[in-house]
């Protein structure tokens, strides 16, 4: 009865997305409408990344783009979303409208791939984003694709059909650029002005700000912050959808490794952000799955991170980083591979895969602030991934978007 009542949904989504697309394939033959401007995060998961930056951007220089901007979004994520964001115009990922606002648009702004059978009208411009400078392999970089029913073959062909209908794409710096050259196999044009969601850190680093931000976030906290944001780790379910989070430190010697007012914020994905346990900590340490990340990275003093791309944004501000890969050899050798050798060297911190080695490394930095024999490579590390960023990038997309003209056209 089950598998019947399963198959039955199926095919009934199957048929409901045909009516889409033929009802799209109709509509991307009428012209577009001006200023008409769909955003879309992550596959319509939420308003944020640098679509919202853009989006925030465009707005404020153009108000009129307030009525004709959209934000594309799950439907189960729309009534969330909607409660949270108010100001912006929200629409149903995959309704009619959608589909209507979609083929007519002016422009795309997205941050991650459309399905390929979704197609655009000839004369949409998309603005392709991403969401990160890239440590993990990816696109035909990939050697082996583990995902059910897809071989590798097929997942490189698919990313490169869906990567060469973007007009623009947005580097963050020029190691991104040449990746995603290649594991495109992108020959559009490259934007290559930093991430849009990193002008903030340019913008409202300043003292006044960044306590505002703070005492929002974590009111009544007055020492330094310490944020521990790790990458996600799929493999580690407890049964398909259902994952674990096990905190690689213990909250008592954390403490004892740092001053008496030093306050843990923990980053973890929202899949797992109920099994983050700390019990017997309330009043030292907070769990912010879903605050903006950009936030975090402005009240924090130091960032504890392992694999994960917080790492270049981060290093915008210029503050001490700690790496605390302690499975390191799983991670590298196993699951992703990485494009550039993760070690002491080339990291702009430590580097550290036991406990005694991350609290000996915690007590350098409440004695100093920071990691001394860390500054060349911190500073090594921001001219490699941080150069092209300086606060302007939303600014620049949003000039794209009312003028259709990048700076460097002129």
């Amino acid at each position: 009865m089950a598998n019947g009542r399963k198959s039955v949904i199926q095919m009934a989504k199957l048929v409901a997305r045909y009516g889409l697309i033929v009802l799209n394939d109709g509509l991307i033959c009428l012209p577009i409408k001006r200023r008409l401007v769909l955003f879309e995060s992550f596959n319509g998961k939420d308003v944020n990344d640098n679509p919202a930056a853009i989006y925030r951007e465009l707005v404020a220089e153009d108000p009129r783009y307030r009525t004709t901007a959209y934000f594309s979004v799950k439907p189960r994520e729309y009534a969330a979303l909607h409660a949270k964001y108010p100001e912006i115009q929200l629409i149903k990922r995959f309704t009619p409208k959608w589909v209507y606002l979609m083929a007519r648009a002016e422009f795309w702004v997205l941050n991650s791939r459309l399905p390929n059978w979704w197609h655009a009208n000839r004369r949409t411009t998309t603005i392709q984003t991403w969401h990160g400078t890239p440590l993990k392999k990816l696109g035909t970089d990939i050697d082996h694709v583990a995902i059910p029913g897809q071989t590798t073959a097929r997942y490189h062909a698919d990313f490169v059909t869906a990567a060469n209908r973007w007009d623009y794409l947005i580097a963050p710096n020029q190691y991104s650029q040449e990746i995603f050259k290649r594991a495109f196999g992108y020959r559009g044009r490259f934007l290559p002005i930093g991430y849009p969601r990193n002008d903030v850190l340019y913008t409202a680093d300043t003292p006044d700000q960044v306590a505002a931000v703070k005492q929002r976030l974590l009111p009544g906290v007055t020492g330094p912050v310490v944020t521990y944001a790790p990458t996600w780790r799929d493999d580690d379910a407890i049964r398909p959808g259902v994952y674990r989070f096990d905190l690689p430190f213990d909250l008592g010697e954390f403490f004892q490794h740092v001053s008496a007012d030093t306050h843990l914020v923990i980053r973890p994905h929202y899949l797992v952000k109920d099994q983050v346990d700390i019990r017997g900590y309330e009043d030292r340490v907070t769990v912010l799955a879903e605050t903006d990340i950009a936030e975090l990275y402005l009240i924090s003093n130091l960032l504890i991170t392992d694999y994960s791309s917080v790492m270049f944004d981060y290093a915008n501000l210029k503050r001490p980083q700690l790496f605390f890969a302690y499975d390191l050899a799983h991670y590298r050798d196993q699951l992703r591979g990485f494009y550039f050798d993760y070690t002491a060297q080339t990291l702009p911190g430590p580097l550290v895969t036991q406990t005694s080695s991350f609290y000996q490394q915690l007590d350098v930095w409440r004695d100093y602030g920071q990691f001394p024999d860390h500054a060349a490579a911190q500073a090594a590390f921001y001219h490699r991934f941080c150069d092209w960023e300086d606060g302007t990038a939303s600014r620049r997309v949003a000039r794209l978007i009312r003028t259709g003209k990048d700076e460097d056209d002129e």
